[in-house]
């Protein structure tokens, strides 16, 4: 039973009802009720889709489906297999499309809350506190696909009618969920990219209110700018508040940063990551909460060497939450199920969803056309490789740089070309794999999904589960790596300075 709503403490803790210490450990439900290419296997963004798959079936056919799929993809076993491996939360993310329309702004959709409302419920019989988590936008909170933004530009930022939606959206959601003691709270904006930082920070001032004069009671959430890695802006801190981070490492990533081999550059380059961020919590005394990291995982299909490099991908892993534990912070590994990237559960290859998609997704990994999760060196030498160059020739060194600052020149021209341009004219060759579809077949495609038709990723598994109720003092946490030294941060414009070890460690990377 929960012992009442948790709230933040003095001495940066979590605390219940009964003033007893809760640190929040789980995971999210990313490619759920905010769908995203790289997990659920289609190319774009997930409107575009819902749209194209509902050209092809009708609408009828199209809300069966994506209903059954929802309903599918978490239900008690998946909640009794995450209270199984000691973790007591879950993140819940969700596009704003499920509870407003854009032709009509403003409007509430009740029925959109039917899927949050029975995964709430369904955590709660089982134990588990759950965070709800805005992580689309209308115009989008950021420049990427993960806010479901087609177009590559954040009109979140430069439009007011669509923050005034958010205001009256989180308006709604805190007097539905008000008084509710297995909601942890509201992550009002996932991700966001704000160039300017004022405009996000006066968002917060405005969300706060907002929230607050409604549910005073339960904990916001607040990601830090650009991506959430980036906290040199912020000067103050709400009541009641944690702030968050996510700490994804290039040493979980083909080609990004090279193979991790437990050097000690390598482990100072994790350490110094994780310090910058949490400077901000720290020098403050409040919660930090790690929202999302984790590695992607290499496949037999696609690697030979796959088993060497995903248990390199495991040391790392193990690296990061020995530091976590070590700090007694609260984390969120992101995600709980996808199509064999980077889930805890992923569906199996025997499924109908995989039998019917899988030569798609193929092509689609061919062709690196997402964004995350991504190896395109087979493409960079007589393909991409002379357009990068070509764009780098003919732009002065002076311009060569724009926001989102840590994406290099290579990561703009391959979102906009492979991303989103060349992802459209795949959409309607995704959706036509569902033509002619039954409902039987339709619900048996969504059933793909469930629990019990999706493989556990093991070793990753125990690992979570080791750390998963770790305390600080834990026999277990040996060779901690140490902090790093400090480093000075530019709030003016937001542009965070990396330290001497960051800078050299991305120099070799590019």
């Amino acid at each position: 039973m929960a012992t009442g709503i948790l709230r933040v403490a003095d001495g940066a803790k979590i605390v219940d009802a009964n003033g007893d210490q809760v640190v929040l450990r789980g995971t999210a439900l990313g490619g759920h009720m905010m769908m995203e290419n790289f997990m659920n296997g289609f190319p774009g963004r997930e409107m575009q889709v819902r749209k194209a798959i509902g050209k092809v079936l009708g609408p009828e056919k199209s809300d069966f489906f994506f209903d059954k799929f929802l309903e599918y993809f978490f239900m008690d076993e998946d909640a009794a297999f995450l209270k199984s491996l000691g973790l007591n939360s879950l993140r819940v993310p969700f596009n704003y499309h499920h509870l407003e329309d854009d032709m009509n702004p403003g409007v509430i959709v009740q029925d959109g809350f039917k899927h949050i409302d029975r995964v709430v419920e369904i955590c709660a019989r089982h134990g588990i506190y759950t965070i709800l988590d805005l992580h689309s936008a209308p115009g989008g909170q950021s420049q990427d696909w993960h806010c479901d933004n087609p177009t590559g530009y954040a009109a979140f930022w430069d439009q007011k009618s669509f923050q005034d939606r958010v205001v009256n959206l989180w308006k709604t959601i805190a007097a539905r969920y008000r008084g509710n003691p297995w909601i942890a709270g509201y992550n009002p904006l996932n991700e966001p990219a704000d160039e300017e930082w004022t405009r996000l920070l006066a968002f917060y001032d405005r969300i706060e209110k907002t929230i607050r004069e409604v549910d005073p009671d339960h904990i916001l959430w607040l990601d830090g700018n650009t991506f959430a890695m980036d906290f040199s802006g912020f000067t103050k801190v709400f009541p009641n508040t944690v702030y968050a981070i996510h700490d994804y490492c290039g040493y979980g990533f083909p080609n990004r940063i090279g193979r991790y081999q437990c050097k000690p550059e390598q482990d100072k380059y994790i350490r110094a990551m994780y310090d910058r961020k949490v400077e901000f919590m720290k020098t403050h005394n409040v919660p930090i909460w790690n929202g999302e990291f984790g590695p992607i995982y290499e496949r037999e299909e696609y690697n030979p060497d796959y088993k060497v490099q995903n248990e390199e991908r495991y040391n790392m892993l193990e690296k990061q939450l020995s530091i976590y534990s070590a700090e007694g912070i609260h984390w969120s590994i992101w995600a709980y199920k996808d199509i064999n990237v980077m889930g805890m559960r992923y569906v199996d290859s025997d499924s109908a969803w995989i039998k019917l998609l899988g030569p798609f997704i193929h092509k689609k990994r061919e062709l690196a056309v997402d964004s995350w999760a991504y190896d395109d060196a087979h493409l960079q030498e007589g393909l991409f490789g002379p357009l990068h160059r070509w764009i780098e020739e003919n732009v002065p060194e002076k311009y060569s740089k724009k926001y989102p600052w840590q994406w290099r020149m290579h990561m703009h021209v391959f979102r906009g070309i492979r991303g989103i341009t060349l992802a459209e004219y795949l959409i309607p060759e995704f959706a036509d794999y569902f033509s002619g579809k039954t409902f039987e077949e339709l619900d048996e495609l969504a059933s793909s999904w469930s629990f019990a038709k999706t493989v556990g990723r093991d070793e990753l598994n125990r690992l979570l589960k080791l750390h998963a109720t770790m305390q600080p003092d834990d026999p277990h946490l040996v060779n901690v790596i140490p902090p790093a030294n400090k480093r000075q941060t530019n709030g003016s414009r937001g542009v965070f300075e990396l330290s001497p070890l960051e800078l050299s460690m991305q120099k070799a990377r590019d």
